[in-house]
């Protein structure tokens, strides 16, 4: 069926004159998470990851992705003819390269400037210059060949009260437009969609596990436009309407803001070529001035106020209630009752649901029973998923969105006899996790400076894992939240630069993964605080936003040192004041067995 696919769009990308065809893994807004109308790369390679990018080239066919998807590339590329390629492994070309090596004199590069950043274009046609060659930047292949194709949807909205959001519309509008003063612009135009659920205090369903609403931003000194979907679909209600109104906020039809980009004309416009689409800028008059900075946004939303970092600890208690409840029905009942891991998936979403204010998990829950948790972004199917035995580990990592907030937490649970080399990869595991939690820092630090405080207990053993430490999360938006991050690699100029922010929220999760054996996680959210100041400067740590116990069947004591053992019963000891007060019987005295110290 791949190869069938594959074939008809060789015949569109003759038929357009492009020689090498590229589709990545994106929406128009740079997304993360795509709904099903721009899951194009998907359709074409059979891959279901949520990171890669496929290249269709006049002779072979690649499919770039990252270590966390090697395994699972690997098995459902299998028999597709499509090469896949292992970025940052030793031996494989990056894409550019890549490109560069497959692009002939004169020859044509094509892809939809809608779904490429424009900084990406740019690196693409410096390839497409030495080469005498011409980019096609306005074409999406699959018409004609995808005619299942979901269509786009726009689904209701709801403005988030400042209860929850903390602060208005109008005043984070105001702070915007202070940071174009400052950066001397009239106009900033803004296409990311938490950024825009940020800015005007709105969710939606746009896209699955992200509330975000399909949209646009253009902002004036004056006034901001709203591209979103019009009278037509009835999602704006009249209540809506009043509220964009309140704010001086316009709205117009989602797909008329291609339209309207030409007509800007001698404007100084704030925007960030990371995140907005080729064909945006491409669109743009010649005397327009573009100012490429990171948005405004994307750093005020990453760093959660007073009434944010409040509504987070109760969304978080909320969460810990019921992924404890998942682990002791898990503990207690494994190897009585048949579980899967997809009906285990739905027994932990049942516990949340019981949660006031649940809205939806925050992305599709990974649970991985043995060999299935090496495969670092696992997605059980009903059918064709793993019988959870009385043995070996299962990796949960889920969350939640509530009302208050976003969790994302993992645990790796023991269920029943494991090796020496399992328990003491289990202990690595929870011992970087702890070391990165517990540490202590000046003002100033970014994360890719405290990323070695995870890491090194693996490098001290030869060991690795092919992801980030740790990524942050938004506030009801999506899981995967910029500029902050735990590390050891640069991403980008606005990527990798973020200084350490009190209110910022990054998790913390190491991990480690046995191809055909087993996975481990162990994955907390931490949220950054301000510490003592004194005259070297101000001191930051960590607090606690995930109170869940830790598996200590998992743990090989004899690897714990003192300070491991102190931080691992502190942990605990927090854990079981924070659960104690919701739980009685049975349940409590469990409660206490499983976080008692460890001596």
């Amino acid at each position: 069926m791949v190869q069938e696919r594959i074939a008809k769009l060789r015949e569109n990308m003759k038929a357009a004159g492009i020689d090498c065809y590229l589709i990545p893994t994106s929406d128009y807004h740079d997304s993360e998470y795509v709904s099903g109308f721009f899951q194009v790369r998907k359709y074409f390679s059979g891959f279901t990851g949520s990171a890669g990018t496929l290249v269709a080239a006049r002779n072979e066919t690649a499919l770039f992705t990252d270590g966390r998807y090697f395994i699972q590339a690997e098995k459902e590329l299998k028999d597709s003819g499509i090469r896949l390629m292992k970025m940052e492994e030793p031996g494989v070309p990056t894409l550019l390269q890549y490109l560069e090596q497959v692009l002939q004199e004169g020859e044509c590069l094509g892809f939809d400037g809608r779904v490429v950043k424009a900084e990406s274009a740019r690196e693409y046609e410096e390839i497409i210059n030495k080469k005498n060659g011409k980019m096609i930047w306005d074409k999406d292949l699959s018409e004609g060949i995808w005619e299942e194709r979901p269509a786009i949807t726009h689904h209701p909205v709801f403005v988030l009260e400042e209860c929850y959001s903390g602060e208005s519309a109008s005043s984070k509008i105001a702070r915007v437009r202070e940071k174009m003063k400052e950066e001397g612009c009239t106009m900033h135009i803004l296409t990311s969609l938490d950024d825009i659920a940020w800015l005007l205090n709105i969710r939606g369903n746009d896209v699955e596990s992200c509330p975000v609403v399909l949209s646009y931003i253009v902002m004036t000194m004056e006034q901001v436009i709203l591209f979103a979907e019009g009278e037509k679909s009835g999602v704006w209600t009249e209540d809506l309407k009043k509220y964009l109104a309140k704010n001086n906020v316009t709205l117009r039809p989602y797909d008329s803001f291609y339209a309207y980009i030409p007509e800007i004309h001698k404007e100084k416009v704030l925007l960030c070529k990371e995140r907005v689409s080729c064909r945006l800028l491409k669109e743009l008059s010649e005397d327009v001035n573009v100012v490429d900075k990171a948005n405004p946004t994307s750093f005020m939303k990453a760093v959660k106020n007073q009434v944010e970092m409040e509504n987070l600890r109760k969304a978080h208690l909320k969460d810990a209630i019921a992924v404890t409840r998942f682990m002791h029905w898990l503990k207690t009942n494994v190897g009585k009752e048949p579980m899967t891991e997809v009906s285990a998936a739905v027994y932990l979403e049942d516990m949340r649901k019981e949660n006031e204010h649940f809205i939806e998990p925050s992305f599709g829950t990974i649970c991985a029973y043995g060999a299935n948790g090496a495969i670092v972004h696992y997605s059980a199917k009903e059918d064709a998923c793993a019988e959870i035995k009385q043995e070996g580990f299962l990796m949960v990592d889920s969350g939640g969105h509530y009302l208050e907030g976003t969790t994302d937490i993992t645990r790796t649970f023991a269920l029943g006899a494991l090796t020496k080399e399992m328990k003491e990869h289990f202990t690595l595991v929870l011992k970087a996790m702890l070391n990165l939690r517990a540490t202590k820092f000046l003002y100033g630090c970014r994360g890719i400076n405290l990323d070695i405080r995870a890491r090194e207990v693996f490098w001290e053993n030869g060991l690795d894992y092919k992801h980030g430490t740790g990524h942050g999360v938004g506030y009801l938006l999506n899981v995967h939240e910029g500029p902050n991050s735990f590390r050891w690699k640069a991403q980008g100029e606005h990527l990798s630069s973020a200084v350490l922010e009190e209110g910022m929220v990054t998790t913390d999760e190491p991990g480690i993964y046995i191809e055909g054996s087993y996975g481990i996680r162990i994955e907390n959210e931490l949220l950054c605080r301000k510490g003592k100041k004194n005259d070297y400067g101000q001191f930051m740590y960590f607090e606690d936003l995930t109170y869940v116990p830790i598996d200590l069947d998992g743990v090989e004591v004899s690897m714990l040192e003192d300070r491991d053992k102190e931080r691992l019963n502190g942990y605990h000891q927090g854990v079981y004041e924070k659960l104690a007060p919701y739980f009685e019987g049975e349940m409590l005295n469990w409660l206490r067995k499983v976080t008692a110290p460890v001596k």
